[in-house]
């Protein structure tokens, strides 16, 4: 701060006025040397002898008190990285050197295609793609319509973009293809939000699951879809495609939402978008066969345990059939922190919840993921029983 003042032929000069009662500096001007220690003595007797004082006056420009004071002039505390540090527990196997592993990458390649596993930077993909020794327990996520999504949640790892480029007609048969080559009886279909588009990708979400049906015709399919801006027609479109599971996200508990998700996706929203589903079924061998219904939950992002159990109520009174539940965990320092770690067992608890609500199945665990082991057992074997009950009545 400075402060001039100028006396007749005297120019004095104070600057950068100290929290103590002194200058730090005085620089004196004149024209004249005549009478000046007598002036200048006079002039700093009468700025003490005022109140408030200049370096009080000074201070109280940005400082409430003296304690603020002394916080300023020592070092700022470095901003914490707010990273926890991971728990044992979270300890995911690395891809490995399986032949399996290898086979898929390869095909995913060669096809041009994009899998979930990679681009959300899974924790599971050498686990998924390694499956078992038979070649047949492999499972992965196909991700349709390109690599970059127009939303941007601030949880995914996704590449995102206001226009990406245009969706490849091939892809349905390409798609096809690899599924062929893999051998497998289940598969996700999951895909990018594309707002850009004036249908949002549903209708060529729709013809990747009837090319993979027409090509192999027990294939089971899960689609994990967007929610179509809550556009139910949109929806219908997949659902009635021939899917065995439309699965749909909430991610989080209601609070939460706005802080995780893309602005346009909002928790009652995907709550009607998993409603109108059940609403809902498709024909299969001439028999009428109920979609399953599913959706997953991250936790670690500061929900608290009745939110949790709340979000559970509200997918039970849309009869939502499947929930999974595992940690979020943080894919770059760009998104949002991991506000805490849950343990395992808290996990089996909340397992426990859900079958105990009614939930079909409840996956629950640290490393569980919507589409983490899709081709597991119990649903393959649910969705084939409910296929022989149909065909025997």
């Amino acid at each position: 701060m400075l402060i001039h003042l100028s006396r007749k032929r005297l120019g004095v000069e104070f600057c950068r006025l100290g929290a103590s009662r002194s200058f730090s500096s005085v620089t004196l001007t004149q024209s004249s040397a005549s009478n000046t220690p007598n002036r200048l003595e006079a002039l700093r007797s009468q700025l003490a002898q005022e109140e408030p004082a200049i370096d009080d006056f000074t201070l109280s420009l940005s400082l409430k008190d003296d304690e603020t004071a002394t916080s300023l002039r020592k070092k700022a505390q470095p901003r914490s990285s707010k990273i926890l540090p991971k728990p044992k527990w979270l300890k995911a196997k690395p891809p490995g050197d399986s032949a399996t592993y290898h086979r898929l990458r390869q095909t995913v390649r060669d096809l041009g295609l994009a899998t979930v596993c990679e681009e959300a930077r899974c924790p599971n993909i050498g686990d998924c793609w390694g499956g078992n020794e038979d070649g047949h327990a492999a499972t992965a996520t196909i991700m349709i319509m390109g690599d970059t999504c127009t939303r941007g949640c601030r949880f995914c790892s996704v590449a995102t973009s206001k226009a990406p480029p245009p969706l490849d007609p091939n892809e349905p048969n390409k798609v096809a293809n690899a599924i062929a080559q893999w051998g497998l009886d289940y598969v996700v279909l999951t895909s990018v939000d594309r707002d850009d588009l004036p249908d949002q990708g549903a209708n060529h979400f729709r013809q990747v699951v009837q090319q993979l049906k027409l090509k192999k015709p027990d294939l089971l399919v899960e689609a994990l879809t967007p929610d179509f801006q809550g556009d139910l027609d949109l929806v219908r479109l997949v659902a009635s495609s021939g899917v065995d599971v439309f699965a749909h996200n909430v991610e989080t508990v209601e609070r939460l939402t706005p802080r995780v998700r893309d602005r346009r996706a909002k928790y009652r929203q995907s709550l009607n978008v998993l409603e109108s589903v059940k609403s809902m079924s498709h024909v299969d061998r001439l028999q009428q066969l109920s979609i399953l219904t599913k959706t997953s939950i991250m936790l670690g992002l500061g929900e608290a345990d009745d939110e949790i159990l709340q979000t559970l109520r509200d997918l039970r009174a849309v009869d939502v059939d499947v929930v999974t539940f595992g940690q979020y965990l943080q894919p770059t320092r760009k998104h949002l922190p991991v506000q805490h770690y849950v343990t395992p067992e808290k996990f089996d608890e909340w397992q426990k919840v859900g079958e105990d609500m009614g939930f079909k199945y409840v996956a629950s665990g640290p490393l569980v993921r919507s589409s983490y082991k899709a081709g597991e057992f119990f649903l393959q074997n649910y969705l084939r029983e409910q296929q022989e009950k149909a065909v025997a009545s």
